[in-house]
């Protein structure tokens, strides 16, 4: 593509298709050429905050898309590291690619911004943090190519596993049940892999803007209540990173379990975990009554261990098709995913406390604000 001058561009209250200084209306006006010679044509929407260690490697598998989108637009959420530095680097590079200021905003905000500034009628939504398979965009247009009355095509998604722990955390939180579509297996479907036509997107009044998860799901609910005309494209792929330490995993969950309990999500997530916890509590009390705190103390933790235990043989058994391993392996891997699922369980309930100490209750300076864009 030709060189340019940078373009950056603050939202506004419309489709932002002119600015001051015409900025805008020159980035359109090069969508608007892609928009012209293919169909459907496709503005890719991502939301980005504090990605300055992944925005590039999207950025990379974007532009090489087999099937080229006609823009590629990234609203940044007030990043405080270099990610809008290097989205400007890249759109001076490339003429599709836009950055646009979000101010400070969580995903769905950002995802609003991109999608009310972009130019096509069909939005392609990819998270930073993920990367994309190089026929991830033309796998997402075949459907509609196919199908031009459809509105709404959900891609597939898998973690990236690269070492043990990675195998663990997959095999732990990112299981979910498959279905099969068109005799692939693939696993629900999720907004970081889709593409939505702008009327649709419009329609269930885009993202909530006030979350840091669960807008995805709120978002994904809305569109299935409308009954839209929706395909699935399981070999449209994207890659998901996974928190690579426990420390990390932990920070992760702790802003997800607060954001999906105000999201008014407990049902899919804090139910069971809050059950289970529940149930060892009664056993402990149950066990004070007759006899002494130590005794009590001893059957709680004996009874916390082998329900760790316990999750993460099922865990593997359900995973064995998926991680297919030995007995050593397996042994190894149980070890590992006790911990893992012990740090995913405090962080659970750790946010259920900052939830209903700060969103229920609504008390002040509890917990400073958390950061970053991916899921």
């Amino acid at each position: 593509m030709r060189e340019r001058e940078n373009r950056v561009d603050e939202p506004n209250e419309g489709c932002g298709l002119t600015d001051g200084a015409g900025r805008v209306a020159a980035a359109n006006h090069v969508a608007a050429a892609f928009c012209v010679a293919d169909a459907p044509a496709i503005s890719v929407v991502v939301p980005a905050r504090d990605e300055e260690g992944a925005i590039g490697a999207l950025l990379d598998a974007l532009v090489a898309q087999t099937r080229a989108p006609a823009e590629i637009v990234v609203a940044d959420g007030g990043s405080r590291d270099g990610t809008a530095a290097i989205v400007e680097l890249y759109a001076r590079r490339d003429a599709r690619v836009r950055l646009v200021r979000a101010g400070a905003a969580y995903p769905g905000r950002g995802r609003n911004v991109a999608a009310a500034r972009a130019s096509c009628d069909w939005l392609a939504f990819v998270d930073a943090g993920t990367r994309p398979a190089a026929d991830w965009l033309a796998r997402l247009a075949a459907e509609v190519e196919r199908d031009p009355s459809l509105e709404v095509v959900l891609g597939a998604w898998e973690p990236v596993v690269r070492n043990l722990f990675d195998e663990c955390s997959a095999i732990s939180y990112a299981y979910a049940v498959p279905v099969e579509v068109g005799g692939v297996w693939m696993p629900p479907p999720c907004v970081g892999s889709s593409l939505v036509r702008r009327a649709a997107w419009s329609a269930v009044g885009g993202f909530r803007e006030d979350l840091r998860s669960g807008e995805d799901l709120l978002f994904m609910d809305a569109l299935d209540a409308r009954g839209l005309r929706t395909a699935y494209a399981p070999r449209a792929l994207v890659s998901w990173e996974m928190p690579p330490t426990l420390a990390r995993t932990f920070r992760r969950f702790l802003t997800y379990s607060r954001h999906n309990l105000r999201a008014g999500l407990w049902r899919r997530w804090h139910a069971a975990i809050l059950t289970r916890y529940a149930l060892l509590l009664l056993c402990a009390l149950a066990a004070r009554l007759f006899a002494g705190v130590a005794v009590a103390l001893a059957l709680l933790v004996a009874l916390l261990l082998a329900m760790l235990a316990a999750r993460g043989v099922v865990a593997l058994w359900r995973n064995r098709k998926t991680f297919p391993a030995g007995r050593a392996r397996n042994a190894l891997r149980l070890a590992l995913l006790v911990p893992l699922t012990a740090t995913v369980d405090a962080a659970t309930l750790a946010g259920a406390l900052h939830w209903l100490v700060a969103d229920k209750l609504r008390l002040k300076g509890t917990m400073k604000e958390e950061r970053g864009t991916m899921k």
